[in-house]
This record gives structure tokens, C-alpha cells and sequence, in this order.
């Protein structure tokens, strides 16, 4: 007996075939090796490696690595459970203590992601009688976490405002206010960094208008923690903020912080309780691995006693910026360590991409739909692991290129 083929079959293959046409296939490299400033490739050997986001050269620090391999030796894999069934291990205790006196706040509660901390906050601290206002370029995260909370909590009402536009952003919040019942809250959500561009939110200015209209601030700071700032703390610190005057921050682990996984909730207690208690993301899932945690743990306590880390990667980017552009290419302005180069169209971008691997430089090509159509660029990102050596050899190849 013949099954019939489902419509889905059609459609997906109709795509796959279309982006394979365009230029626009992705595909997955196969790294044989730990992350570093050169990592081994299945079918390009050993290459300098300028697209992770292993900004301090953490992910495979030998401290950060044997605090993992201690943690799964004395608490194994995990409970087996979710936190409220079985108990949380002293290591998640340590990590979301140590991730609170980080950041200058109350409390951190940890996630196996940022994906799920951020979908977990929206969704569980807005009523009905809410309002949200986000940037229009914030992460993925943030807008699956609002669309979420619009659709479980009927009533929540959403405001986009045009990207880092404090005029625009105000006008929102305005009507946000007057949106809202007796005893609602308007939230205003952002990234710390924007990925993509590289740019930052003007944190100072969006607190003030946040005062004056009774909203609440929240930062995903993703790729401004252990980077910004003069000891990295983030995208606040840049703006010489305290860690107390942002309500809430999301973040990462996976990043910065030892590149394994894991993200975080950090702020007010009283708002940390109620994760605890109502989040669907920590109620219905396992908790962040063991070995993560006392890995993170880890990677967090080297920053805060080796801050020199963020002053070379802060001397790695200027010298990758101008060796850059001194190379022919244009580089949107950032003090962040994500240095995007714009060069239009999807497939021309993983074009180059490809080419650059070839030349034993691995960067990524990013197309539509992770930025819009027509901004396609190569996004180099630098890490302090990096040496001048890597860093030439990486000028030498866009020359080439």
C-alpha cells in the first residue's frame, strides 16, 4: 500500500529547493575540537575562528572546564526533575548568587537558555491590564516572548518603537500609559546590544522616560555582559548605570560567560519570587545542567578577578576595526566586539562567507530572515583570545577576498 504524500513534504521541499537555488542554503559546520581563536573544522582542517561569541576566550579556559568536570563528578547529570519537585542543587544556588552580586542586583534565577528566561518573564510578570513597548530590532526572544504573553494573558497590550529612536519610543510609552487600567504596568523591553548592528540602547535616557511614566526597564544584555563596561558588566556599566537601576536583566551563559548554555533572570527580588513560583518555563522543565553551572560559576568569578580580560578585548577590536577598513571594507561603528560589514544581498554575503572559510577564516555570512531583506552582511566577531597574529591573518584574507 502507497501512503499518500502529505502537503507538508511538498512545501518543505519546495523551499529547501529554492533556497539551494538562491544561494541561500545553510549549512551546519562540524567542529572536531573545543572553541578557541582557531578551531578544527571537518573539511577545512584548522581555521582562525571569527564568529562565536566567546568574547573573553572562556569556553575552553582550563578552570572553567575542570569546575565542570567536578560538578558532574559530585552531582552527576541532574535531578531527573524540574526544580520545585526535587530541590535545586548548591551549584545553581552558588551561580544565581554570584550572577546577583555580578550585576549590582537582588536575586538571579538560572534557565537552560536565554531563549527561556526571556520567554519566561514577559508571559508571567504582564496582566491583562499591561502594556509592552519594545524596540523594533530587539531579539527573536523578546518578540516570541511578547506574542506569548499577549496570547495567555488577553488584554496585554503591545507598542513598537522605531529602532534607538527616544522620540518615537517616548510617543509609545505614552500611549502605553494611557492604555493601561488603574492598576496596570507598562514594561519597556530592549537589548543592551543590538546583535546585528552592533549598536546600544541608550539606557540613561530610556530609565528617565521610564520614571516619568511609571514603566518598568528590562535589558537583554546577551552580548553586552563581559564585554561593556569597565569591569563587563554590560551595557549599563557603558553608560556608567548601576546595576540597580535596570528592573530586570536577561542574559546569557552561553556567550561571554563560558559559552556552554544557560541563561539567567537578574533584578528585583520580589519579581524573582514569582518566576519561581509561576514561570511555565522553570515549572514544567530541568533545571540548567549541573556541570553548566559550576562551569559558569566559574567563568563568572574569572572576570570578576581578571577585568583586564575586557581591556584586550577592547585593544583587539580597535586594531580589527582598522585593520578592516584599512582593507577596503566598511564596519558600522560599535564599541561592542561585533564588527558587521554590509554587503547587501544574502546570497553574496554566504558567497563570501564561503570563500572566506577556503581562506582558512571562519566567518558568517547573515541574510534575510535574520536581518531584513537588503542588509545582508558578514558579522566578524573578536574575542580577547584573539592575538595581532590572528588578527592580520584575518585582514589578509578580506584583502584577498
Amino acid at each position: 500500500m502507497t501512503t499518500p504524500a502529505m502537503p507538508f513534504e511538498a512545501r518543505a521541499d519546495a523551499l529547501l529547493a529554492e533556497l539551494a537555488k538562491s544561494g541561500q542554503l545553510k549549512s551546519l559546520q562540524m567542529i572536531e575540537g573545543p572553541m578557541g581563536p582557531r578551531v578544527h573544522l571537518r573539511e577545512y582542517g584548522d581555521v582562525l575562528c571569527f564568529c562565536s561569541n566567546n568574547y573573553l576566550g572562556l569556553a575552553n579556559h582550563p578552570d572553567v572546564v575542570e569546575a565542570g568536570i567536578a560538578g558532574l563528578r559530585e552531582f552527576g547529570a541532574g535531578t531527573a526533575s524540574v526544580r520545585f519537585i526535587c530541590g535545586t542543587f548548591t551549584p545553581h544556588e552558588m551561580l544565581e548568587a554570584t550572577l546577583a552580586e555580578f550585576l549590582g542586583v537582588e536575586a538571579a534565577y538560572t534557565f537552560v537558555s536565554c531563549w527561556n528566561a526571556t520567554e519566561a518573564a514577559l508571559p508571567t510578570l504582564a496582566e491583562p491590564t499591561d502594556a509592552i513597548v519594545s524596540d523594533e530590532l530587539n531579539h527573536a526572544c523578546i518578540i516570541d516572548s511578547m506574542r506569548l504573553a499577549t496570547s495567555i494573558k488577553k488584554g496585554v497590550k503591545k507598542f513598537i518603537y522605531k529602532n534607538n529612536d527616544l522620540a518615537n519610543m517616548e510617543s509609545k510609552l505614552r500611549e502605553a500609559a494611557g492604555s493601561i487600567g488603574a492598576d496596570g504596568q507598562v514594561w519597556v523591553i530592549t537589548d543592551g546590544v543590538f546583535s546585528m548592528e552592533g549598536s546600544l540602547a541608550d539606557l540613561p535616557a530610556m530609565r528617565k522616560l521610564c520614571d516619568q511614566h511609571g514603566a518598568m526597564l528590562v535589558v537583554d544584555d546577551s552580548h553586552g555582559t563581559g564585554v561593556l563596561g569597565k569591569t563587563g558588566r554590560g551595557t549599563h556599566e557603558h553608560h556608567n548605570m548601576a546595576g540597580a537601576e535596570i528592573d530586570l536583566f536577561t542574559g546569557t551563559l552561553g556567550k561571554a560567560l563560558g559559552g556552554g548554555a544557560g541563561g539567567y533572570i537578574a533584578g528585583r527580588r520580589n519579581a524573582i519570587e514569582v518566576i519561581i513560583q509561576r514561570a511555565r518555563p522553570t515549572l514544567f522543565s530541568n533545571a540548567l545542567p549541573v556541570t553548566v553551572a559550576c562551569s559558569a560559576n566559574k567563568a563568572v568569578r574569572i572576570l570578576m578577578e581578571e577585568p583586564e580580560r575586557v581591556d584586550k578585548l577592547r585593544e583587539n577590536v580597535k586594531y580589527a576595526r582598522e585593520g578592516v577598513t584599512k582593507a577596503g571594507f566598511e564596519v558600522i561603528d560599535s564599541p561592542t566586539a561585533i564588527c558587521p560589514i554590509i554587503v547587501g544581498d544574502t546570497a553574496k554575503a554566504i558567497s563570501m562567507s564561503k570563500r572566506l572559510l577556503e581562506l582558512g577564516v571562519y566567518v558568517i555570512g547573515f541574510g534575510y530572515p535574520v536581518v531584513p531583506e537588503g542588509t545582508a552582511r558578514l558579522r566578524v566577531q573578536i574575542s580577547a583570545a584573539h592575538e595581532r597574529a590572528h588578527l592580520d591573518e584575518l585582514v589578509d584574507a578580506l584583502k584577498k577576498l
